[in-house]
């Protein structure tokens, strides 16, 4: 399944949401739907047992930061909301890092590079709305969007479980 055929099927309450207008909220919730045969792979090794939570917990809580933080009132909250997400994207990108052994090396530079636009896009996002520059080095994310919501890669084992 790729990313239209996932919107397709989500309920017009969550797509006709103000919230759905912002990509880095759109793309978090598709993530986290990614990483569930990601982390049906990883459960089966007990050696990767403490990481597969890990990294189901930080892939899933970037949309729910993005969510709670759109829904304050001063920028100053909403801020603190979105760093919540940047932090647990970078913390679930750094899971797949772990996991390339078992996931392997197209599945891990999918997600990576997935969660990567969701942290250049945080990254434009927090200091709109701060109104000053994030501690940031001036870095250029060059991310093939069109290619990652298409082009999705699955563990071996476990494609047929999302199609």
């Amino acid at each position: 399944m790729d990313y239209a055929e996932w919107v397709r099927g989500l309920s017009p309450d969550v797509t006709g949401d103000t919230l759905w207008k912002i990509e880095a909220y759109r793309l978090a919730p598709f993530a986290g739907y990614l990483a569930w045969p990601d982390v049906t792979k990883l459960v089966k090794d007990r050696r990767t047992l403490e990481l597969t939570g890990q990294l189901y917990d930080a892939v899933g809580s970037i949309g729910s930061h993005i969510a709670e933080g759109y829904s304050r009132s001063s920028g100053k909250d909403r801020v603190r909301f979105y760093e919540y997400g940047l932090g647990s994207a970078r913390e679930g990108r750094h899971w797949y890092l772990q996991a390339r052994p078992i996931l392997g090396d197209a599945v891990v530079q999918h997600r990576v590079s997935l969660l990567t636009q969701i942290i250049r896009l945080l990254l434009t996002m927090i200091p709109d709305q701060r109104q000053i520059t994030i501690r940031e080095e001036s870095v250029v994310y060059e991310i093939d969007l069109a290619h990652l919501l298409t082009d999705i890669p699955l563990p071996d084992d476990i494609a047929e479980t999302v199609t």
